[in-house]
């Protein structure tokens, strides 16, 4: 039986966020109900991200 790990996604850049990796998720600080993670390159980097509910952008 093999089981499959659903890995968070990017919400700036869109790729998967392995578990060790240094990211952050938190909830929108507009709506508060979408999760934004955020992977350590994007974090990094200063790359925007949009909420998928309310379309907030952020740095």
């Amino acid at each position: 039986m093999s089981r499959v790990m659903l890995l968070p996604k990017c919400t700036s850049c869109g790729r998967p966020i392995a578990p060790y990796e240094k990211a952050v998720s938190f909830r929108c600080p507009n709506c508060g109900e979408a999760v934004i993670w955020r992977c350590s390159k994007c974090r990094k980097q200063g790359n925007k991200y949009v909420c998928p509910k309310c379309g907030f952008e952020g740095p």
